[in-house]
């Protein structure tokens, strides 16, 4: 089965869809041994752990689009991929929906934030006019060639305008073909429930753990009628932190010795991306 048939499945499939970030292969790998029905590709992550910057729109539509397809190449669930703002006007929008298709993720979000854009729970977002996203929406609706291909639909408005002109927009990119609502950096439990009760598409949470959102479990978004919870940097903010302190020990110590409970084993980390499968058909092969 596809990977966009199977997440059209879940989004109709009862429950709540938990998707953890990942900001490589390696996590994209670990996140699927853990179960879980999805992994998303993280775009904050991308900028960070693989080009080195912060999230500020550095990272292109080429760099985006690799990342994407190094993760699809490793894991079988299907991947959501971060598409910023569509990288330009409806064309590139066009291209961009187009390149994404053929690394295989399953959906892509794209969002209304005026270029250059930046993290959803940064301080200074700007956005375009209600009407220009509405058109990059219908120009990525037609350049999907496979119907099941899902486009989230994200809106930052909230931060920028307000509430009043955040649900205006949301009825205006449901109508203009998005197949499910991403609103940004929600501040009060309220505003979540009162999407949930007043939008029929399928609704995506943002758990960003030091962001402006309020921490509401999967569960607790499940009751109040989101179907994604998405968790994009936890694996990030976690292992900046790790790898901080291993440096700070390794620099004051000269050693790590002391830190081997917090490590994995070399054959465990191998095993992780595949070691024994690998192995088994390199035999295989070698008669």
């Amino acid at each position: 089965m596809r990977a966009t048939t199977r997440f059209r499945e879940l989004l109709r499939e009862p429950g709540i869809i938990v998707v953890p970030g990942a900001y490589d292969a390696l996590t994209a790998r670990i996140v699927e041994g853990e179960g879980f029905s999805s992994v998303y590709m993280t775009g904050a992550g991308t900028s960070v752990a693989r080009l080195g910057y912060p999230d500020l729109a550095l990272a292109t539509m080429t760099e985006m689009v690799g990342a994407a397809a190094a993760i699809t190449s490793t894991v079988d669930i299907p991947v959501i991929a971060d598409a910023d703002t569509g990288y330009g006007g409806v064309l590139n929008v066009q291209r961009t929906i187009r390149e994404y298709e053929r690394t295989g993720v399953a959906a892509v979000h794209i969002e209304d934030q005026e270029s250059p854009k930046r993290c959803g729970h940064l301080d200074g977002k700007s956005v375009v006019a209600p009407d220009e996203m509405v058109r990059k929406i219908m120009s990525a609706v037609d350049a999907r060639t496979d119907d099941d291909f899902t486009i989230i639909v994200r809106t930052d408005a909230l931060a920028v305008t307000g509430w009043d002109d955040t649900l205006r927009r949301c009825e205006a990119y449901v109508e203009a073909g998005a197949d499910v609502l991403f609103v940004e950096a929600l501040r009060e439990p309220d505003q979540v429930e009162w999407l949930a009760r007043n939008f029929d598409v399928p609704l995506l949470y943002n758990y960003v753990e030091t962001g402006k959102s309020p921490l509401l479990s999967a569960p607790e978004l499940e009751r109040m009628g989101f179907k994604i919870a998405l968790f994009p940097v936890s694996a990030l903010l976690v292992v900046t932190r790790a790898v901080t302190r291993l440096m700070h020990e390794l620099k004051a110590n000269g050693t790590t010795a002391h830190l081997l409970d917090d490590m994995a084993g070399l054959l465990e980390c191998f095993e992780t991306v595949g070691l024994s499968e690998m192995l088994e058909l390199d035999a295989h092969y070698a008669g």
